[in-house]
């Protein structure tokens, strides 16, 4: 024990003084530019940060140093008016809980077939898998159009003003199901044979191996599923009249579009005496609804290169 922690401490140790005397070795210009690249990319990284940095803090802006001195870095008057005014109503917590259902029921199901469906074009003893290759490929080309899809949902599926029309268009994208078949290329066919030998049919080699094998390509599917799911409003705009089946994005919508402010949230036009805090509801409003899937993305976006750079060509 105490030789392998010598080791490992002599490895790191090694590895520093190579990249000490890589740093060494390099000339002023090339100091200078590597200089100028961590300059750049900290400036870069400041201005991406910026606009999130100005909607967090003005939500705790009042409502009156907003409308005099407009969005600042440091409000002038700071105020929780806006997220009391948010909060009082029911309209929050309604649209939260659609927009998490539809998001944790979607992307799970979506997931499920996307790999299932996936993992038929990617086998290499299923006999149409080159003709189901390119109906999959023919649908990211040509469209169906809005008006076939409208009646599809509404009209024959009897979906208009149900959580199935948020779900169900997006259970299967093409590029997603490209992105696992290659993935499941990858994986040896030596595994389902042996799987076979030892009496397994094909839905027990499905989930028994082929999925616990497959964490990266799900975890970063998955992440891209639940992303289209919490940010999408056009299937809401489409197919849902009841307010309280709106998602977060349509209340958002519906609060920046300043329809019925008021009676919309479940609050009233006055917050305690006071003029409606309209701007930094706005914003507050974006803070809230962002808040999950900011909170998400930095514990799976780590997948992201692994799931996706899995089986692609190496030149």
């Amino acid at each position: 024990m105490e030789s392998s922690i010598t080791q490992a401490q002599s490895g790191k140790l090694g590895r520093a003084g190579k990249a000490m005397k890589i740093k060494a070795d390099r000339s002023p210009s090339e100091r200078a530019f590597v200089g100028f690249i961590y300059a750049f990319t900290g400036l870069f990284a400041l201005v991406c940060l910026l606009p999130f940095w100005i909607v967090a803090i003005n939500s705790f802006a009042d409502e009156s140093a907003i409308k005099r001195y407009g969005y600042q870095l440091i409000p002038k008057i700071f105020s929780t008016g806006a997220y009391e005014f948010l909060f009082r109503g029911k309209q929050v917590a309604s649209s939260y809980m659609v927009s998490t259902t539809v998001t944790v029921a979607g992307t799970a199901l979506a997931v499920l077939i996307t790999a299932m469906y996936a993992y038929v074009l990617a086998h290499p003893k299923v006999k149409y898998r080159s003709a189901l290759s390119f109906l999959t490929y023919f649908t990211m080309i040509f469209g169906a159009g809005l008006v076939g899809f409208y009646i599809l949902i509404a009209n024959w599926l009897h979906l208009k003003d149900t959580l199935w029309a948020l779900i169900l268009p997006y259970l299967l994208n093409p590029f997603f199901a490209f992105i696992m078949v290659s993935f499941f290329r990858t994986l040896p066919y030596e595994i389902n044979e042996a799987a076979t030998v030892d009496g397994a049919n094909d839905l027990r080699i499905f989930f028994g191996i082929i999925l616990p094998i497959s964490k990266p390509v799900i975890a970063t599917v998955g992440l891209f599923y639940a992303l289209q799911y919490w940010n999408d409003f056009f299937l809401a705009l489409l197919f849902i009249d009841d307010y309280k089946l709106h998602p977060l994005q349509i209340m958002i919508r519906q609060l920046i579009s300043n329809i019925n402010i008021g009676a919309y949230v479940g609050g009233s036009q006055t917050n305690y005496g006071q003029p409606l805090p309209t701007y930094s509801v706005q914003l507050a409003t974006v803070c809230v609804t962002i808040g999950p899937i900011f909170l998400l993305y930095p514990f799976i976006q780590r997948y992201f290169v692994k799931g996706i750079t899995i089986g692609a060509l190496k030149g």
